[in-house]
Order: structure tokens, then sequence, then C-alpha cells
């Protein structure tokens, strides 16, 4: 019963909960608005259309105006002329699903399908493939963050109801009209052939966006394309924390005690700074090879590692970019180890105790510190886990602009995987002066450390 109740917990909470206010809410690995100064980004769903998207590109020339054109997979291979256009003429095109389907009824493998098709299209008319993806609807779930790691989801600030048949071009205007402010990303339609649309509703956006478009242009304010709007507001940004991230870490550190009173965390009472927090577990998974020789069996009673995200926190905000997080959290780990030592000791005096375990996506040097390293199964649990430890670090640090990002993915290994450490081992690092009587004396052995593991 306590398994299912788990699991139970962590599906509802990552695969509906968590996403939808990440992504919606808080802009969590998405793109939805702009920090500009003179500037606006169009974007347009669901076609190209034969009809209103040459009208549209008409219009745009016009006004001397840059958009996102998010296709559908099946209309742009109708349509590859309207591609080339859109390239030739400045514009940037995303993936919009090669149906108009959403992605909470396809599965993973669907999505991750529906992305590759379109894509290919889009490299066959115009020579490059698209580093863009808006979900049908926006609607996130979990697994679309790593059907879509190579591809950045870009959702609104604004929509309108243009597909509504019961909405005419002078309410669309008005509309408009008031969110003619930089930094926005408009969503609007250039095909009506979808599922709920109506199909003559572009007639009435384009007579609407050629009023707002003017209205633009006696204002000096710019249309430009997503890849614009995000490189202004990686331009803008301040380094100054945002209302919004520090309400984010406030929930998420907030969910965490629930989390930790459900799952029965322990503290390690004899140091406040210390960065683990553990619970005592009977092992399940496959046997697992040790350095002492021996093998982790089903069964056996280990100790579960989980860090301490708001001592996390505290480090990444205080710290330049994600690298120097890592070089501070293994100082941190490294006064942090001794008292873990000691606090496990006094358990395996009346508990049996044959090894810690942890999770983590740096693992790089692990072995150092007498961890024996271990690949994860393929399977759901793997795909949460990187998803989750992924989710972890981006709500718990700074936002790192695009480049950056690129640059931690070329030092990080972002694959997590299993360390193990024998109590033998991690008694060792026990001060020698202070006492304590080892489960199983051995010789005490200085090592640096270099491992950051996750809850």
């Amino acid at each position: 019963m306590e398994t299912i109740l788990t699991l139970g917990f962590y599906f509802m909470t990552f695969y509906a909960f968590i996403p939808g206010i990440l992504s919606r809410v808080f802009g969590y690995q998405v793109f939805k608005k702009g920090k500009a100064n003179h500037e606006i980004a169009l974007t347009f769903d669901d076609g190209p259309d034969p009809i209103y998207t040459e009208q549209l590109l008409d219009l745009l020339l016009r006004y001397d105006a840059k958009a996102t054109f998010f296709v559908v997979g099946v209309h742009a291979k109708q349509n590859p002329d309207l591609l080339r256009r859109m390239r030739d003429e400045g514009h940037t095109i995303g993936v919009h699903n090669y149906e108009h389907k959403t992605n909470w009824f396809m599965g993973p493998k669907t999505v991750r399908k529906h992305i590759a098709m379109t894509n290919d299209i889009i490299e066959e008319v115009t020579g490059q493939r698209s580093i863009y993806y808006r979900p049908p609807w926006g609607i996130v779930n979990l697994f679309d963050y790593g059907n879509v790691s190579r591809l950045n989801i870009i959702l609104w600030s604004s929509l309108f109801g243009d597909w509504n048949k019961k909405i005419n071009a002078k309410i669309l205007e008005l509309r408009l009209m008031k969110k003619l402010n930089p930094g926005e990303v408009l969503l609007l339609h250039d095909c009506g052939r979808t599922f709920g649309a109506d199909v003559d509703a572009p007639s009435k956006m384009l007579i609407a966006l050629e009023v707002f478009l003017e209205e633009a242009k006696l204002r000096e304010i710019k249309m430009i394309n997503i890849e614009n709007m995000i490189k202004v507001t990686e331009h803008n940004n301040k380094k100054n924390l945002s209302l919004g991230k520090r309400v984010m870490v406030s929930l998420w550190l907030t969910w965490e005690k629930i989390f930790h009173q459900v799952m029965r965390m322990k503290d390690i009472h004899s140091s406040n700074e210390s960065m683990f927090h553990y619970r005592l577990i009977k092992y399940k998974g496959k046997p697992l090879p040790m350095n002492n020789g021996d093998t982790l069996s089903p069964g056996d009673r280990i100790v579960e590692l989980h860090f301490d995200n708001k001592k996390l926190s505290e480090i990444a905000f205080a710290s330049k970019n994600p690298l120097v997080v890592a070089v501070k959290t293994i100082r941190e780990i490294e006064r942090s180890l001794p008292a873990l030592a000691m606090q496990i000791t006094d358990e395996a005096k009346h508990i049996p105790i044959k090894a810690i375990q942890g999770i983590t996506m740096i693992n790089r040097g692990a072995e150092k510190l007498g961890f024996s390293i271990h690949d994860m199964p393929k399977g759901l649990f793997l795909s949460s886990t990187r998803i989750y430890l992924k989710w972890l670090m981006k709500v718990l640090t700074p936002t790192q602009s695009v480049t950056a990002n690129r640059q931690v993915r070329e030092h990080v290994q972002e694959e997590p995987r299993i360390l193990l450490m024998t109590l033998e081992r991690l008694q060792q690092y026990i001060p020698l002066d202070h006492g304590y009587t080892l489960v199983k004396q051995q010789e005490i052995i200085t090592t640096k450390q270099d491992v950051v593991t996750s809850n």
C-alpha cells in the first residue's frame, strides 16, 4: 500500500500539477514574454494556409514586420512554397506537431514522431531544422520536456480568440490594441482548418492586424521574430531575482517540506549546515556490485540520500553561473560528510545498513569519493528522474541565458546515475579524534570531493 501511495503521489505531482504550474504560471522551460523597449513578437499558429498565409505574408512585407510561424506538419507538406517565402523574407518557422492534436492524448513516442516529421519537412524545404516548438493549445505535460530537450518551447503572453466565429474584426482590433506593448508575444492564427476553429477566421484577423500594424508604426514599435525577441530579452534582463522566481522557489520548497513528511526524511542532527537529508529503505532494484567486492541485493537496507534544496538555492543565487554553483556545492558536501558518517554509524548500531545511495546528474569524479557509479535501468523511472532533476536545477537556480545553458551542458553530464558507497567507506570520513566506535574499523583515507547528490 505504501508503494502504491508513493507511486501515485509521484505520478500526479510530476505528470500533471508541476508541469502545468511551472510552464503556464511561471514560464518554466518556456519562453512566453520578452523584455523589450520597442519590440513585439508576432506568432501565428496552425498554418500554412494556401489563401490566408499568402495574404498575411503580403501584409507583413508591406510593414516590414517579421513574425514566427508555428506550422502544422501536414499543412506545411501541402504548401512548401509558403515555407520558402517565410524563410526568404526573414521570418522564423517553428513546429506545431504534424497534426493539430493535443499532447495529452498522445504517448511520448507519438509526440516525438510528430515533432520529427514536421521538422523533417521544414528541413527539406528550407534547408534548416527548427529549434522552436509550440504544443497545440499550449498544453505541456511531464514528457514534453524530454521530447523537446533540443528545442525551445514558445508559449505566449496574450491570445485573442481570433479562431472563434463569434469574434468580429472590430472586437479583435480592440483586443490587439490593448496589447500594443513592447515585449509582448502575441498569438494569432493564419489557418482556420483545425478542430473548433472558424475556417474563415483568418480573414477577420488580417483586417484587425493591419490596423494594429499601422498604429505600431506610428508608435515606432517594431515587429520581430521570436529568435530576435529572445536575444533582446537576454540583453535586457537584469540579474536581480524577480518576484516570480522568489514565489516559484518558495512554492517548491513548501512542496518539498510536504514531500519530506510523506517520505519520512531525516535531518542530520549534529549539523545545522548539512547538505543532506536521508531515509532508511530496503533496496528494490537490480543487484549492483560495490567497490568492496560485495553486491547490493534486493532487500538490503540502504540509506537513500537527498539534497537539501534550500541550501542549494541559497548557494545558487549567490553564484554567477551553474559551474560556480557546482564548485561551491562540492565544498559544502565536503563539510557535510563527516556529520553524515557519524549519524549513519549510530543508525547502523540498531539496523543493519549495507550502503548509501544517491542519484545525481553530476557524477564526474565520484569515484574519488569512494562511490561506484551505475547506469539507471531504462524506463519510466529514468525518464522521470532525468526530467525532475533538470526541473530542480531550473527552479532553484537563477535563470541562465541560452548561451550560458549551452556552455553548462558542455561541462555537466546530464544523465542521472546511481552512486553507491559502502558503510565502511562512509565511515572513513569520521574524524580520528571523535572517538566513534565504527561498525567496521578501517584505515582513514583522505579524498577530495567532486559530486553532488539531489532528491
